[in-house]
This record gives C-alpha cells, sequence and structure tokens, in this order.
C-alpha cells in the first residue's frame, strides 16, 4: 500500500512540468513502485494468486504505456527507464 506522501514525492521527482500529474513519466513510476511493492508481498505469500493477477495487470498497463512514450519521444522514454532502472 503505497502512502499519499510516497505518491506525492514519486510525482515531484518524474512530473515534467509544475502541474504534471498523469504525463506517462509519472505514472509509470508511480506502477513500478507499486510493482515493487507487490513483488515482496509476493515473496512471502507465494500462493496469493488474486494479488498476482493485479501485479500482471499493473505490468501489462506500465509495458502499454511505456510502448506509447517509445512511439512518441525515444529519448523520454531512455530517460525514464535510465531514471527508474526497469531495463536490466
Amino acid at each position: 500500500m503505497m502512502l499519499k506522501d510516497q505518491k506525492t514525492s514519486i510525482i515531484e521527482a518524474n512530473r515534467t512540468h509544475e502541474n504534471d500529474t498523469g504525463s506517462p513519466e509519472v505514472q509509470v513510476a508511480i506502477l513500478t513502485e507499486r510493482i515493487n511493492q507487490l513483488t515482496e508481498h509476493l515473496k512471502v505469500h507465494q500462493h496469493d494468486n488474486h494479488s498476482r493477477r493485479g501485479l500482471y495487470k499493473m505490468i501489462g498497463k506500465r509495458r502499454s504505456l511505456l510502448d506509447y512514450l517509445m512511439k512518441k519521444d525515444i529519448e523520454r522514454y531512455r530517460t525514464l527507464i535510465a531514471k527508474l532502472g526497469i531495463r536490466k
């Protein structure tokens, strides 16, 4: 579960302009944090398949946003994956 101040700090770290809350960069950063938290939860609770399904849906949504960003602006995409450390 992500707290409001955690989410606010993620938005501030990844926004593209002053009032930005919904750009692909912000959405991907928030999803990445939630994915990381859920991954840790699933390491403890291996049989929690309801949460696993939610994790897969989040991963798919993040993938779609990254694909969109790659088509729209490859430099923003490269900057984002480097900043978040998504690609190995």
